[in-house]
């Protein structure tokens, strides 16, 4: 142990000149810090368990009052350690707080005892390492308290949306075949009580005829992820569903979440709600196709022969609907077959183009309609040509721009493709230079470094000349 004596003696002495019983006891007990301190409270010998004082200042203590080398909240516990020593009584650890350099405490933990000649040796453990660790503790459950309450909330959203939606959902263990939950709306579906689906084989309810067609359903569900909708038929004369499935896994479980929801055949709605809908179909701005599996048109709107520049749906009625959309031979077959993978294509950019040339500039969705003995697709065709020309070029976000022109592909040259995108970056680092220095074209020239006759040539060749003439003109 590191002895440093801080007393007015001409020669250093050791603890155990004070106490030499006492002395031994200490170096056994590993502590970091003993004080010798007088009976009225002021400190007489300082040591140190390491090279080092673990408490900043500590080698200054000698001479002072302990209460004075603590916070004033842990003075009151000093003092009391004093009494109880003075008086012979065994001190209990008391905890105190030792002011540092760096701002934050040094917690001690201190216990004391009486010697031989009334002097009292008071014996610290350093607190830090098991504080920091009550402290992570502390942090550890608050963030798991966090988390409980947080998955406490997703779990009631997800009862109160699994609940309250009109489609029956049921989930099954792909291993098993097992229910383990279900939907208010699959107990009414299959007239079985929720608690009483639970536990049940899947495939249930399902006509014979068709539970082949839904054990090919989950088994597609478990190699790829997701299947489309089939139709089926629910037993006991409940109507007919279209199923779907999705597979995805918990903890150490494969799960298989099957949604079941009713058909309706659009021929059972009323004739006056049929009229109007097909009215509203043929008055839509935008362009509403339907076709057969091939892609052969079987009905168009008014919008539709617009776009395809066409005097009457017979024009249309019978021709590949890639006669006027997208790439010849290409655009029309992707979309064909992601609707037969997925059932649905989503905002998927193309073109139109008219019998008389004219070029539209499209969004498409679509969607697959399974029949008893023919499939129907249904296109809806938007005409996104003006939407496009009207936002300005400078002011479109860089990667989409680049979008933009790679969906050109097939319908301009590659060397007008690279042209345009080399003008689109060329222009945007442009405007990002005059954005950065705040429209100051000498400083915007070296960040790009060019010269400024460079610039303003480049600045007039994207239409970006607003003030660049007359500057050009004072730099010549």
């Amino acid at each position: 142990m590191d002895t440093r004596d801080r007393s007015n003696d001409p020669q250093p002495r050791a603890l155990t000149d004070f106490a030499p019983d006492w002395a031994a006891r200490l170096i056994t007990a590993t502590s970091e810090v003993a004080l010798v301190v007088d009976r009225h409270g002021a400190i007489r010998n300082v040591s140190f368990s390491g090279a080092e004082a673990p408490i900043d200042g500590a080698e200054d203590w000698v001479g002072k009052l302990w209460v004075d080398t603590v916070t004033s909240e842990s003075r009151p516990k000093i003092e009391m350690l004093v009494k109880e020593a003075l008086a012979g009584a065994n001190t209990r650890r008391r905890q105190v707080n030792h002011p540092s350099r760096s701002g934050a405490d040094i917690p001690v933990a201190y216990n004391a005892v009486r010697a031989e000649d009334g002097s009292i040796i008071a014996v610290g453990r350093d607190l830090r390492t098991i504080s920091t660790l009550q402290q992570r503790l502390v942090d550890t459950q608050q963030a798991m308290e966090r988390d409980y309450w947080r998955l406490r909330h997703v779990e009631t959203r997800y009862r109160l949306l699994f609940q309250l939606s009109t489609d029956a959902i049921v989930v099954v263990d792909a291993d098993t075949m097992r229910i383990v939950d279900a939907s208010g709306a699959a107990a009414r579906i299959f007239d079985i009580p929720t608690e009483k689906l639970i536990g049940k084989q899947f495939p249930l309810g399902i006509a014979g005829e068709n539970v082949r067609q839904m054990e090919d359903l989950l088994s597609a569900a478990r190699t790829t992820g997701h299947a489309g909708d089939v139709r089926v038929r629910l037993a006991g004369g409940r109507g007919d569903t279209l199923a779907s499935a999705s597979c995805f896994r918990q903890e150490n479980l494969t799960l298989l979440l099957v949604r079941l929801s009713r058909f309706t055949a659009h021929a059972e709605l009323p004739a006056s709600n049929r009229a109007k809908l097909l009215e509203l179909v043929e008055r839509a701005p935008d362009a509403f196709v339907v076709t057969d599996a091939e892609g052969d048109i079987a009905s168009a709107n008014r919008a539709f022969l617009d776009l395809a520049q066409l005097a009457s749906e017979e024009q249309a009625k019978g021709r590949s609907l890639g006669n006027w959309v997208g790439r010849p031979g290409a655009d029309l077959q992707v979309f064909l077959a992601t609707l037969k993978k997925h059932g649905v294509v989503r905002l998927a950019a193309s073109s139109v183009r008219g019998e008389h040339g004219l070029g539209t500039e499209i969004e498409l969705s679509a969607v697959l309609l399974p029949g008893d003995e023919t499939t129907s697709i249904g296109f809806v065709l938007r005409d996104v040509g003006r939407r496009v020309a009207t936002v300005p070029h400078g002011a479109r976000d860089l990667t989409k721009a680049v979008e933009e022109l790679t969906s050109l592909v097939g319908r301009v040259s590659l060397p007008t493709l690279v042209r345009d995108t080399a003008d689109l970056v060329e222009r945007h680092f442009i405007e990002a230079a005059l954005e950065l220095t705040g429209d100051n074209r000498t400083t915007a020239a070296e960040v790009l470094g060019l010269s400024r006759q460079t610039l303003y040539v480049k600045l007039r060749r994207h239409g970006l000349t607003a003030g660049a003439d007359s500057d050009a003109a004072e730099a010549s």
